[in-house]
């Protein structure tokens, strides 16, 4: 089994965008206290390849992965070709699952999240940096510990811990 260390960022790259590229400048800027292994670092994929060989490429991401987060926009539930197979993927691996509702919605939203996650063991946070770089260094073992004693579903953090 590979050592996993990454975070593997999941989100509709037709208009999530953004928020993939505001985390990578928020780990960038020494001022803010954020980081992150970007499992996308790993290796280079070229828009000439097949889905076959995208899903092969990704599949070695996420075996490196610690961590998944699902950026949850408007349309993220509908696409069901590389974000539900990238969710299915982290389930089967037992990667822990951070949910960031691009709304800022501090729990699951149950609109629009994808019918996959809505019984998965996932934290479901509002998007924000504070909040993110939290579940980061926290959701992980306590995901480890609830799937231990058999514990699904999904969870959030209170308001304590956003202030």
């Amino acid at each position: 089994m590979a050592y996993r260390n990454k975070t593997y960022v999941c989100f509709d790259a037709d208009t999530d965008i953004i928020y993939y590229n505001l985390m990578k400048a928020w780990k960038e800027n020494g001022k803010i206290a954020f980081d992150f292994n970007d499992a996308h670092d790993l290796n280079n994929l070229r828009d000439s390849s097949s889905e076959e060989q995208i899903k092969k490429k990704l599949r070695e991401r996420l075996k490196n992965t610690k961590v998944l987060i699902v950026l949850i926009g408007e349309n993220t539930k509908k696409l069901y070709k590389y974000v539900r197979w990238e969710i299915e993927v982290a389930i089967e691996l037992e990667i822990s699952i951070v949910v960031a509702n691009l709304n800022k919605k501090r729990k699951i939203d149950f609109e629009l999240c994808p019918k996959i996650l809505k019984d998965t063991l996932a934290v479901h946070v509002g998007f924000g940096q504070n909040i993110i770089n939290y579940a980061l260094n926290h959701w992980p073992k306590h995901h480890e510990d609830l799937s231990s004693k058999g514990v699904s579903g999904p969870h959030s953090y209170s308001d304590k811990i956003y202030d």
